[in-house]
């Protein structure tokens, strides 16, 4: 078919459609409609990575789209995420950067990610981590968070050694597992198990999960630093990338 026939058929046809802005010049009858159809599938077969190309455009755009949410959400929820006292503090409590990562004690991802975050705590004197329990993956997550959150009321300077315990050990986490964790690391596990009825228990982890759920935060681990979402195990060099334009332009990526 010859190009300038081309050309009219399918701009006939995003009209027809609704995707043109002018005033429809024709409209597609049904023989013109089935040519246009076939036309449209005989060029994406011949041209599959035009498919390829909307998809990454479209999640592209999606991406931006949520960026953009999750900043103006930002601004509202600054004084939870940064300031709560409900987080656990790990590095510099007066660092120049701060570091909040949602977490998962069930989380495959998050216990890869434990050695990054070790390593640039030791690494970066004036780095503040905030850590924020995110349960998301069952009721064992539920579980070994509460009682991570209990920990953080009975022996709060005993929280990252247990934190790195149970996240360094094989198989579910839950309540049991979490306990003998805790104990494992000096904690007085009777008195652990009396602050888990404490009302702080669940007031932290519906704080945690409210500012995930504004934030757009469904999965761990994920990061905050500076107006910026990391969601995944990004990995050390991003993190500490992030980390340092923080302090070069105040966005995680300059």
């Amino acid at each position: 078919m010859p190009f300038l026939r081309l050309s009219r058929l399918i701009g006939a046809g995003l009209i027809a459609f609704g995707l043109g802005t002018a005033v429809p010049a024709m409209a597609l009858d049904a023989s013109q409609k089935s040519e246009f159809e076939a036309l449209i599938r005989d060029y994406l077969i011949r041209n599959p990575e035009v498919i390829q190309e909307a998809i990454l455009e479209l999640q592209k755009r999606q991406d931006a789209a949520e960026a953009a949410q999750r900043k103006q959400a930002m601004a509202g929820l600054k004084p939870a995420i940064f300031d709560s006292p409900r987080g656990v503090v790990v590095g510099n409590p007066k660092g120049d950067v701060t570091l909040v990562e949602f977490f998962d004690y069930n989380c495959g991802y998050c216990k890869r990610a434990l050695g990054d975050l070790v390593e640039l705590v030791k690494g970066d004197p004036k780095l503040k981590v905030i850590l924020k329990e995110f349960p998301v993956l069952g009721p064992g997550s539920v579980e070994a968070a509460q009682v991570a959150v209990a920990v953080k009321l009975v022996a709060p300077d005993k929280y990252f050694a247990f934190h790195q315990k149970l996240l360094g050990d094989r198989g579910q986490a839950n309540r049991a597992k979490a306990l003998e964790a805790a104990g494992a690391v000096g904690i007085d596990t009777a008195k652990l198990e009396k602050a888990m009825t404490d009302p702080e228990v669940r007031a932290t982890l519906e704080e945690n999960l409210k500012i995930a759920d504004t934030l757009g935060i469904n999965g761990t681990p994920s990061y905050v630093i500076g107006d910026d979402v990391l969601v995944g195990a990004v990995g050390h060099d991003k993190l500490e990338g992030a980390i340092k334009s923080v302090r070069s332009c105040g966005k995680a990526e300059c």
